[in-house]
């Protein structure tokens, strides 16, 4: 074999691609991590969501309580506070200093939100920033600290510590399918493994792998040398000799699952003349299709990049539209219909997915209509299971840190947090996982879903109060709170569920509504008023006299 064909190999091998409806497939796992599966006691399943490029979060999250600060910081691409389109204004149930607002194309993460499914991080990071796209991806996949140069990742040691002894042969009837699939043609440095052979391939020298081959003058060795790089090899050979299997098993479930009926996932940005297509949604619409098929595939990563945004990152006529604005419409819309989709296919209660990304970008924009590399970021986590609301405060924009976003969470409290209390690591995992001195300072990210904190946290900001006075004569007032600009319809019923007339049918704004009506026509007796306005559907009684 010659050196350049077996480079040629190398990516191929080493990531066992499977193209399933169109998408590349990683095969990340495989012996050790499809035992992971076999013996935990849960089913639940962790999607994350690659920003590629390094999200700018201060036009994502908009501080509301510092806006003049925060146009004053970038005049040229800051989202307008009024206007059809103006921010969204997430929570106004939140202290002052709380309070922020969507960008306008985040529809889908606002009523995610207001469904209590949907939790926001604020000023994500890691200490001593460096700026690097390459550095800053390897210090999140590897889990470690700025100074730390890791060959494994904190997926890769937290699986090695479950399970060693790896690799067996796999797959089997028993556990047929990989535990983590990556869409894309690329292995993420936080499956690699510190003992034994990677989840996937690193060769710090190719001239050792090139040497091997040429050793055996081509042909597959009848026993790996006892290298390091004859080990990889070795793996590399067993992960092709698996791959048709795991191909057919995975067309086999996809072949088995479905879609749910009526929810349709964003093809492209409405608002771009070049209608762009939406390259997270196709993603998603594979991963919930496989999960009804009966994948047991516990983790599975997806990518979005273009958020490299150091110049358009907005249209300079419109600081709402732009590339920037297209990328949030792409992850707000797809998460949105895929969070719909698992509930229709009775998934959701399974399911947590977050987003991250490299880094944020500089507080003040650039005069190319962009920002540059910066620090701290958000990132969104959304699930039935999910606490719903926001974790930290508003970044402080007069006391920045060199024109860069404060960390206020320390990525590896989100990580630990969701290792921890949502996929149920033991203790003595996260040690080996070098996650455990995170264990005190993880986050309240995760509600029970028996007792559910999703209806408390619904009827805080969607309210139907009781009329007065009643029982009525002529006139009452009907009153509720609303947390969301929404159509609001309020329709009286009598007691065998005839509708008797609308109250209201109209869209209303967020905050506090009082509405007087007329009821000396009706006849007395007994009549339910049923009021339904976001994820409120509410009913009480009315007596009239």
């Amino acid at each position: 074999m010659r050196r350049r064909g077996f480079l040629k190999k190398i990516p191929i091998a080493a990531t066992a691609p499977v193209v399933l409806n169109g998408l590349p497939i990683g095969l990340l796992a495989k012996g050790q991590l499809q035992q992971v599966v076999s013996s935990t006691s849960n089913d639940k399943v962790l999607v994350l969501i690659q920003l590629h490029g390094g999200n700018d979060g201060l036009n994502a999250v908009i501080p509301i309580d510092q806006y003049a600060q925060y146009y004053n910081l970038r005049p040229n691409i800051a989202i307008p506070d009024n206007g059809s389109r103006g921010y969204i204004p997430l929570d106004s149930t939140l202290d002052v200093a709380d309070q922020v607002g969507l960008h306008p194309d985040m529809v889908g993460t606002k009523t995610l939100y207001d469904q209590g499914k949907a939790a926001i991080v604020q000023g994500v990071s890691y200490e001593n920033h460096n700026g690097s796209h390459f550095r800053s991806r390897d210090i999140m996949f590897m889990g470690g600290d700025y100074d730390d140069y890791l060959g494994s990742g904190w997926m890769g040691r937290y699986l090695d510590y479950c399970f060693p002894n790896y690799p067996d042969a796999y797959p089997t009837s028993e556990m047929p399918d990989p535990l983590a699939l990556e869409i894309g043609n690329t292995v993420s440095l936080a499956f690699h493994r510190d003992n034994g052979i990677p989840v996937a391939v690193a060769a710090n020298d190719p001239e050792g792998f090139f040497d091997l081959i040429n050793s055996t003058g081509g042909l597959p060795p009848e026993s790996v040398i006892d290298t390091h790089y004859g080990q990889e090899l070795q793996w590399i050979m067993d992960i092709e000799a698996n791959s048709n299997q795991y191909a057919d098993r995975l067309k086999e479930v996809f072949d088995n699952g479905s879609n749910s009926a009526g929810v349709t996932y964003p093809e492209t940005y409405p608002l771009a003349a070049g209608r762009l297509n939406n390259p997270l949604a196709p993603q998603l619409k594979l991963i919930a299709r496989m999960l009804s098929g009966g994948s047991k595939t516990r983790i599975f990563l997806a990518r979005i990049g273009g958020f490299d945004t150091h110049g358009n990152q907005v249209e300079s006529y419109d600081p709402t539209l732009g590339n920037h604005a297209a990328l949030l419409y792409h992850i707000s819309a797809a998460v949105e219909a895929f969070q719909n989709d698992l509930q229709g296919l009775g998934l959701e209660d399974r399911v947590v997915t977050a987003t991250f990304s490299e880094f944020g970008r500089r507080a003040a924009s650039n005069a190319s209509f962009g920002t540059d590399h910066g620090n701290a970021a958000p990132m969104f986590v959304f699930g039935k299971a999910v606490k719903p609301g926001i974790i930290g405060t508003n970044p402080d924009l007069l006391n920045l840190d060199g024109n860069n976003i404060p960390m206020q969470v320390d990525y590896r409290q989100v990580f630990t947090t969701i290792l921890h209390d949502w996929m149920e690591a033991p203790d003595q995992a996260m040690v080996q996982t070098l996650f455990d001195g995170f264990l005190d300072q993880k986050l309240d990210l995760f509600g029970n879903l028996v007792t559910s904190t999703r209806d408390e946290f619904i009827a805080k900001r969607f309210k139907l109060n009781s009329a007065y006075p009643n029982p009525v004569r002529d006139r009452t007032t009907f009153s509720y709170y609303i947390n969301t600009e929404v159509q609001v319809n309020m329709e009286l019923y009598d007691t065998g569920g005839r509708r008797i007339r609308s109250l209201i049918n109209a869209p209303q704004s967020i905050g506090e509504h009082r509405v007087t009506i007329d009821l000396s026509d009706l006849r007395p007796g007994t009549y339910v008023y049923r009021m339904k306005a976001g994820p409120l559907d509410a009913a009480k009684k009315l007596i009239k006299i």
